[in-house]
């Protein structure tokens, strides 16, 4: 056997493998065709109403009296989504968007899953605009595949921390899902002038007083600045878009930017500012500067909003811009036709209600901030552990890259 031919059989043996599997043989290579076939999801909508469920790209949908397929299966997404595979099992439907896989052939259906996790679909995209997948193609792909003793014990490991990673996202949900509760108590409802939980050295403090955002700020509402964003460089101003903000108005730190425009002192953000997108499907989307997160310039389609310290805490206002209350003042306020959008004019009419006296905001704010210390904390952690899974994975099946 020549050198080269020893070297395309060694990229079939993982860097990692099982103390009882360092003596097996090579991977074998082959097109998915030889190992599981390719089924369609078909329409749903003429089945009258049952127990089996329909899964679509976005994930549950109904239940059906009928089933298309019953057992374990890995769901790709047919056009539109098709970077996430999802394993069912059991009995279910699956919507037309998305291909199914079944009749395995020396394959074990959960490292299927983890092979389909490996595959970087995106590079199999079919079409210009949407990404499409199809039964051709996928079948087309070449993967490694060990014996099947050594499948199961690649799957039973990743399926464990699979496991470790959806406690970990349902910890963080309870959390969510308790801060918003606590939220729903500590602020008044719209027809109520007093929140339903109040600390206990403000139960006599009276009612919240109404006034308006606008009452409350160091000065008008500013628009960013109107310019476009440039990769990012450190000799350039760190440029904040819409896009960098997350839902939990977090700054999204590993897509910075920078922006090359002609940048003064008053483009920059201060402590306590506090950022809402002004327009699209974001708009009202908040973000509260901190000094940790660097100095930044905010953009066109951001507004700034500076508390007076005085009169308002920038962190109870923060928080106040997560309950239902102003989300439900940002759909009637943006509404109009084409794109939504809220300017700054509205943002200081916008109707606040505010405890009557500062340390009663500053008790509340704290208290659901460091509910948002706790979740960080956890999110963290997520991430950490999804970070473990995909270095595992790129030990435990054979490198370089085995799928063409």
């Amino acid at each position: 056997m020549s050198e080269p031919e020893k070297d395309d059989k060694q990229a079939l043996v993982p860097r990692l493998r099982f103390p009882e599997f360092l003596h097996e043989e090579e991977w074998d290579e082959k097109p998915l065709a030889e190992i599981l076939s390719i089924g369609n999801g078909k329409d749903h909508k003429h089945l009258p109403d049952g127990d089996i469920p329909v899964y679509g790209s976005g994930g549950f949908m109904r239940s059906v009296n009928e089933y298309l397929h019953d057992g374990d299966s890995v769901c790709i997404g047919r056009k539109g989504t098709i970077d996430k595979p999802v394993f069912l099992t059991g009995k279910f439907w699956t919507v037309d968007t998305l291909f199914y896989t079944h009749s395995y052939r020396q394959a074990l259906p959960k490292f299927v899953f983890s092979l389909f996790q490996k595959i970087e679909w995106l590079k199999h995209n079919e079409a210009g605009g949407v990404p499409s997948l199809s039964k051709r193609n996928i079948e087309k792909i070449e993967v490694a595949i060990p014996k099947e003793k050594e499948q199961k014990k690649i799957a039973d490991c990743l399926s464990s921390l699979d496991a470790l990673i959806d406690a970990q996202a349902e910890k963080i949900e309870a959390l969510k899902t308790h801060k918003k509760g606590l939220m729903q108590q500590l602020f008044p409802r719209e027809s109520e002038t007093v929140p339903r939980l109040r600390f206990v050295e403000f139960r006599e403090a009276g009612e919240w007083v109404k006034t308006t955002l606008g009452q409350c700020l160091s000065k008008h509402p500013e628009y960013g600045l109107n310019a476009s964003s440039v990769p990012y460089a450190e000799s350039l101003p760190t440029y904040l878009r819409i896009t960098d903000i997350s839902d939990e108005g977090q700054i999204r730190k590993d897509q910075k930017v920078s922006v090359a425009a002609n940048v003064t002192d008053e483009n920059y953000l201060e402590s306590g500012d506090i950022v809402v997108a002004r327009t699209g499907a974001s708009v009202g989307k908040p973000y509260k500067y901190r000094l940790e997160d660097g100095r930044l310039v905010f953009a066109g389609y951001l507004i700034r909003i500076s508390p007076d310290s005085e009169k308002l805490s920038s962190e109870f206002a923060f928080q106040f811009l997560f309950t239902a209350l102003y989300w439900k003042w940002v759909a009637r306020s943006s509404a109009r036709s084409g794109q939504p959008g809220i300017n700054g004019n509205q943002y200081a009419s916008m109707p606040l209600r505010l405890p009557p006296k500062l340390k009663e905001q500053k008790e509340i704010a704290n208290s659901l901030s460091s509910v948002d210390s706790v979740i960080a904390v956890q999110t963290e952690k997520l991430e950490a552990l999804k970070t473990h899974k995909k270095a595992l994975m790129q030990q435990l099946f054979p490198s370089p890259e085995v799928i063409s």
